[in-house]
């Protein structure tokens, strides 16, 4: 009897065990499937320069939301039109040393991966040879990038004394170096070159000297969304807003580009933008002020609507522009038709609709939304916080006594948790409400704004603003000098 009993215990949990391992495998799949629906790294990653990708492939490895040799065939596909082969040699030994430990190593396609690591060390060879041929072209201008004094470490270079001297300029240089148009033009292109092979730090600064010295039209703007994107990939994000602020002002600006060519090139930099608003401190006052401009909102609503996303998730996480939510809400019910995902539904549940355990649900779908966006990740926890405010807010609008426990579910949160939460929210807003714990509920008293707080809300925009207009006034200062200076 002893013995039966044991087996039926030692049954019963193994079974448990099992209902468990098997609710885990469930609960994973369905992670990853929706992971899958939702990840829109394939759609972004069309309108990125492919450097800019390997952040996002390199996320993607991580989350694991992938197989991994589907993300290391995606990767090589992107090294192929690089001169990276370094990178790309590594991850064919890698995978070659993958392949040996398993029997596919015999087969052919392990033959064709050392097919593939052979022409790639060839490939190295051509590299080589054109990074040697293009230094000594481009040698006249590259010997002002050496220090004045080799023998003194702190020693400065010799373009900053010219620039200093107002000598940068290629007459000077002409006379004073050899450099000549040509060598200007290798110039350039040994900084296209930097770029290629990854040395972003020294492409984006040879860029920005080669902008100085040219008055090639078409080359300054490739040169620009080059040092753009050198930028981004040094993480230099200061000077990477003040790049696209400049890029973005001669894409509005220009002049004899067709309306289709314009389109495009602003597609582009909302894309590219992200990386910098996403990351610099004033980036999501900067997304909303920029993004909201009439021909940047057509340009979204017609090319790339998928861009709601985070102009929504920015504008949930800040709290001082909640005064553009109409305005993206309308947008968000314009493009229902072409795009939406659990962020932008949610807006439209609670501001649309007023649907409020639709929000709820959408809320938690975010949640794994946000966990696999390379962009939004890091804001993830800020998000939600922000998103149950938006519900509180919402619904203490229509009501004047709320049950704490109704308010935990449309909230997401357990009872006591909700509590706590309303608690802080109330201290820390100064919010006109109390809780009755008697009866479990909230009652609230007349939230009208203040004369003050509308002000507030209808100049938080200007610190952005006058960052643009400082910007600007700086570079046309600097233009009008160099312009004295060359006459």
């Amino acid at each position: 009897s002893h013995t039966q009993s044991t087996y039926l215990h030692t049954h019963t949990l193994t079974l448990i065990m099992s209902d468990a391992q098997e609710t885990t495998r469930v609960n994973a799949e369905e992670a990853v499937k929706a992971a899958h629906e939702y990840d829109i790294t394939s759609v972004v990653g069309n309108y990125l320069d492919r450097h800019l990708v390997f952040p996002l492939l390199e996320f993607l490895q991580l989350q694991g939301i992938y197989a991994e040799e589907d993300i290391l065939d995606a990767k090589l596909e992107l090294l192929s039109k690089t001169n990276m082969v370094d990178y790309a040699i590594d991850i064919h030994q890698s995978r070659a040393a993958k392949l040996e430990g398993e029997k596919a190593a015999e087969s052919k396609e392990g033959e064709e991966k050392k097919a593939a690591s052979a022409e790639l060390l060839a490939r190295r060879q051509e590299v080589m040879d054109l990074w040697q041929s293009l230094l000594r072209d481009a040698a006249p201008l590259l010997n002002c990038f050496q220090p004045e004094d080799p023998d003194k470490e702190d020693s400065p270079l010799i373009v900053d004394r010219l620039k200093e001297e107002n000598l940068f300029h290629m007459s000077y240089l002409q006379e004073k170096y050899g450099a000549n148009a040509d060598a200007l033009n290798s110039f350039f292109k040994f900084a296209k070159f930097q770029y290629d092979i990854g040395k972003y730090a020294k492409a984006a600064e040879y860029l920005r000297h080669y902008r100085m010295l040219s008055n090639h039209e078409e080359r300054n703007l490739s040169a620009l969304w080059g040092q753009f994107a050198a930028q981004i990939l040094t993480q230099d994000w200061e000077m990477a807003l003040s790049v696209m602020l400049e890029l973005k002002e001669l894409i509005d600006t220009r002049k004899g580009v067709t309306p289709t060519v314009q389109l495009q090139q602003r597609t582009w930099l909302i894309h590219w933008s992200l990386f910098v608003f996403f990351n610099h401190p004033n980036g999501r006052n900067g997304i909303i002020d920029m993004f909201f401009q009439e021909r940047y909102l057509n340009a979204i609503e017609t090319t790339c609507p998928h861009i709601l996303r985070y102009l929504s998730a920015a504008v949930i996480t800040n709290r001082r522009r909640r005064n553009v939510l109409k305005d993206l809400v309308r947008a968000i019910e314009t493009e229902a038709h072409t795009y939406r995902d659990p962020v932008t539904e949610f807006l439209e549940c609670l501001y649309s609709r007023c649907d409020f355990d639709a929000a709820q649900l959408k809320l938690r779908e975010c949640e794994k939304v946000l966990d696999n966006d390379f962009f939004l990740v890091a804001c993830k926890d800020e998000f939600l916080e922000n998103a149950r405010l938006c519900i509180f807010e919402t619904y203490c609008r229509i009501h004047s006594c709320i049950d704490i426990g109704m308010l935990a579910a449309k909230l997401d949160l357990e009872q006591e948790a909700a509590e706590h939460w309303i608690v802080n929210l109330i201290r820390n807003a100064h919010l006109d409400a109390k809780i009755d714990s008697a009866a479990n509920q909230v009652v609230l008293g007349t939230l009208t704004p203040s004369v003050y707080q509308l002000c507030i809300e209808k100049t938080k925009g200007l610190s952005f603003r006058t960052y643009m207009m400082a910007n600007n006034l700086n570079k046309l200062s600097s233009g009008s000098s160099s312009a004295v200076t060359a006459q």
